[in-house]
């Protein structure tokens, strides 16, 4: 069952045209991935879709053909221009917007304590906000976001400014969010962690959709054409090989592109004969990343323009 459809939704700002003729549609208790390079169209995007701005032609509708004023209060939104009321104390900051999304104050209670506690936060809960590091007031954001225990969550760039263990603890909390019968929209230009999180994908290049469906579809459409390589030494003998097309060394471990699937096997072979000592080789599916650009190029745009 489908939670929102967007149907040939189109919108400019003047002569620029921001969004062009977008359609796809979000099941219910998924995790959608909405992705492109910065200006792709992914913030105006979920600005149709909360209605703060209107587009010219289209439609957005949610399940039971409602319209989204009949839906707003089941939306929770993590805007990436984050913004708290930096002299409040953070209980009293989660409180005021708790109570602003309909939540009584003994109910919105109950939910910060069990928030806090999720977030590791309970320490903090009497500082003001101008007093936590920018870590700490982004999960306190995330908490208003979800505390009202919204049908769909919008989470633009939910991970920037996060360490790598707020970044875990985030995404643990997504995927609880999920089992719990919450749908999430993920916007983001960092492929790597929509890789791990969704099950569906829309990439969006200059206000166009370039792939729509879902991901385990996506990466079997593009095939097995890439190779991670392992090594002692260095790959610099086969940097120029007849059967690469693309070369990403990091030292001691490259991803190669080949021509075509088919020239692993004597990719490998050279490797042997030019006597590389390799401890890894595998041939894997592209990346995300990889998949992105092959499809910007193939609409006459340059590598620059997936970046």
């Amino acid at each position: 069952m489908n939670l929102l459809q967007l149907e040939n939704v189109h919108k400019k700002f003047g002569d620029f045209t921001a969004v062009s003729d977008i359609s796809f549609s979000i099941q219910k208790g998924s995790i959608y991935g909405l992705l492109g390079p910065n200006g792709a169209g992914k913030t105006t995007t979920l600005r149709m879709i909360m209605d703060i701005i209107a587009p010219d032609a289209g439609t957005i509708t949610f399940s039971g053909n409602r319209h989204i004023r009949d839906f707003l209060d089941q939306i929770g939104y993590l805007p990436e221009e984050r913004g708290l009321y930096r002299k409040m104390k953070v209980r009293d900051v989660i409180l005021f917007i708790a109570e602003l999304k309909d939540l009584h104050k003994r109910q919105a209670l109950g939910e910060i304590e069990r928030w806090l506690e999720k977030m590791q936060l309970w320490e903090w809960e009497n500082k003001r906000v101008d007093e936590l590091s920018k870590g700490m007031a982004q999960k306190i954001q995330f908490i208003t976001t979800v505390i009202h225990k919204p049908e769909l969550i919008i989470l633009d760039e939910p991970f920037s400014g996060l360490d790598p263990i707020n970044m875990t603890l985030l995404k643990d909390l997504m995927l609880e969010l999920r089992d719990e019968g919450s749908t999430i929209i993920f916007s983001t230009h960092v492929m790597e962690q929509v890789e791990k999180l969704c099950e569906r994908i829309c990439l969006i290049h200059q206000g166009v959709v370039l792939i729509e469906d879902e991901l385990r579809a996506v990466k079997r459409a593009f095939g097995k054409n890439s190779v991670e390589i392992e090594y002692i030494g260095s790959l610099e003998p086969i940097r120029n090989s007849n059967w690469i097309q693309g070369f990403n060394d990091f030292g001691q471990y490259a991803e190669v592109k080949l021509r075509s699937p088919e020239d692993y096997r004597p990719l490998l072979q050279e490797l042997v004969e030019k006597g590389i000592d390799v401890t890894r080789f595998e041939l894997v599916e592209p990346t995300l990343h990889e998949i992105f650009v092959q499809s910007v190029e193939a609409q006459g745009g340059t590598v620059q323009d997936a970046e």
